[in-house]
């Protein structure tokens, strides 16, 4: 683009965002960015609205405010349009900014656009989630002081964080881990971190993750043809595809065979030790995310492909995303949800009796343990071919998760938990070869264990320790890890049928998830404690792909 003032009059938003006015062909003008691209926003242009001085945003609101009218009041011989990017900027902040002058002051400036005659965008979901009612997950009472920090520290409050805000002991771990993982110095440059998380994403056919890394690749000066298919990619990340569908569907398989592959001094292109163990955990952390995306029905954000129209509202009608959660036909069957809750706390309160009046000989530990792990439990109709966002960004498509044991045929063998575990063996390897995130990820792990508020649907003062120590075993046993120690018998006890296929949907294919399989379990229990529950299906599934791919580096190491 010209660069020369004279091309036409300058508008600048944003405290940096400029706004050019460039000549077409005809006698109307149009409104870009220095750059070309129709991207999103650029982190950096929210530097200072995200100030941490008040004064300092004010000063850039202020500035954002004077772009935006100096844009809408130039000569009316032109065919004003205010940027794209701009006016998708505008929508994101006057939807999720947890500043109250600076979501305000967004939703004036649009609807002033509006009312000079620009085509404005507007949001297609009326929150982040298309599970949990907007209205209800506020009067849940995130912390509004983690959003702004949130805010603050990146410059969006993406529905990821709005919805994990239910449980903000957690939410700050996960952020601290992410920024390590995307931001702080370690092996690998940062547009290669966004993109393996791209690749990662994309085998759950995540179109928001594969969105939000996209935007963090080309922010970090990837090249936008990497983007369109993995062949532009350079031949080093491509060698991660096997590694990325194994620890996405099978990590059970994972070999020592897959790791020195890699790693070995003849491999072509070789990776060391520590950028393996940094794309391994960040292939494993975008994996899970992806069930936690999917499980609570996350709607794009309003910025993104699918998340915003510029086409008004008709009478009557909402229009879906293609990228939103599905939703099914037919009401709900009403049920007596109180009686669920009643008979769950008195299992509870059985099964410790039990457990404290028996001890179970360790051939029927195992026994049990077999038992659960080859149960039938039904999943949703596979969904087809990925859509076209992540479609070049998916190798072997048709590869996807196989039970751990399918019946009739031969196993893999059992990982024991005493064999290799988190703490005694996984926690310092990775401490070792990725400085720091070792701790991290161990933190996270130990909150979202320990994550209580002694209380279930209507019932305060109860120990849940029981059930959510179920819910971790049983999605290990999933993936075929088994603790001696633990009597498998208390799984099906205490997890109900539909609430093991909304766990297994979750841990195992989560683009599987429905609508219908969310609200099938739990049925008179808070969403916030449902989101706990994908809280620890995210980090039980996580935890276990990273056993499998530490336990083969331990191997190649010996």
């Amino acid at each position: 683009m010209d660069n020369n003032p004279a091309a036409g009059s300058n508008c600048t938003t944003n405290g940096g965002n400029i706004l050019r006015r460039v000549p077409d062909s005809g006698r109307s003008c149009r409104y870009q960015s220095e750059s070309e691209s129709d991207m999103h926003p650029s982190v950096k242009s929210l530097a200072r609205l995200c100030s941490r001085d008040e004064e300092e945003r004010a000063a850039a609101l202020e500035e954002l405010s004077q772009g935006v009218m100096m844009c809408l009041g130039i000569d009316q011989s032109c065919s004003t349009r205010l940027n794209r990017q701009t006016l998708l900027h505008l929508l994101r902040l006057s939807r999720s900014c947890p500043l109250q002058k600076v979501r305000g002051k967004a939703t004036e400036l649009l609807r002033t656009a509006q009312e000079h005659g620009v085509d404005v965008p507007r949001a297609l979901a009326s929150g982040p989630s298309a599970f949990i009612n907007a209205k209800e997950m506020l009067k849940e009472g995130p912390d509004q002081d983690i959003l702004i920090e949130s805010f603050l520290s990146s410059g969006r409050v993406d529905h990821i964080t709005m919805v994990m805000a239910l449980h903000p002991a957690y939410l700050s771990c996960v952020l601290k881990t992410q920024h390590a993982l995307l931001e702080l110095d370690g092996p690998l440059p940062r547009h290669w971190r966004h993109y393996i998380a791209v690749m990662a994403a994309a085998r759950h056919h995540c179109s928001y993750l594969v969105q939000q890394h996209s935007t963090g690749f080309l922010e970090a000066g990837g090249e936008e043809s990497w983007l369109g298919d993995l062949k532009h990619a350079p031949t080093k990340l491509r060698s991660l595809q096997t590694l990325n569908k194994l620890l996405a569907h099978r990590p059970w398989l994972i070999t020592q065979q897959h790791i020195q592959e890699l790693v070995c001094p003849g491999a072509d292109p070789r990776w060391s030790l520590a950028e393996l163990i940094h794309a391994v955990v960040l292939m494993a952390h975008a994996h899970s995310l992806c069930s936690f995306v999917w499980g609570c029905g996350l709607n794009p954000e309003p910025d993104h492909i699918g998340g915003y129209t510029f086409q008004p509202p008709s009478p009557g009608h909402l229009p879906r995303s293609p990228h939103s959660p599905a939703h099914e036909d037919g009401r709900q069957e009403l049920v007596d949800g109180t009686m669920e809750v009643e008979v769950l706390m008195k299992r509870m309160v059985e099964l410790q009796q039990q457990q404290e009046e028996e001890e179970c000989t360790q051939e029927e530990m195992v026994t049990r343990f077999e038992r659960e792990r080859s149960e039938s439990i039904p999943t949703a109709v596979v969904r087809g071919a990925p859509p076209d966002l992540v479609l070049h960004l998916v190798e072997d498509p048709e590869f996807r998760y196989e039970d751990f044991a399918p019946r009739g045929e031969q196993a893999p063998p059992t990982m024991r938990a005493q064999d290799y575990s988190w703490e005694d063996h996984g926690y310092s390897l990775v401490n070792r070869l990725l400085p720091d995130m070792g701790q991290l990820l161990d933190e996270k792990f130990q909150v979202v264990s320990n994550l209580t508020y002694h209380r279930m649907a209507m019932h305060e003062g109860v120990d849940t320790h029981t059930l959510r120590k179920a819910l971790w075993n049983y999605i290990h046993c999933l993936y075929g890890i088994r603790y001696d120690d633990y009597d498998y018998g208390s799984v099906n006890v205490l997890l109900e049928r539909s609430l093991k296929v909304f766990v297994k949907t979750l841990a195992c294919h989560p683009e599987q998830t429905t609508a219908r399989i969310y609200r099938a379990f739990w049925r008179h229990f808070r969403h916030s404690e449902k989101v706990h529950a994908n809280l620890i299906v995210m980090e039980a599934r996580l935890q276990a792909a990273l056993l499998y791919t530490l336990r083969a580096i331990t191997h190649y190491m010996r």
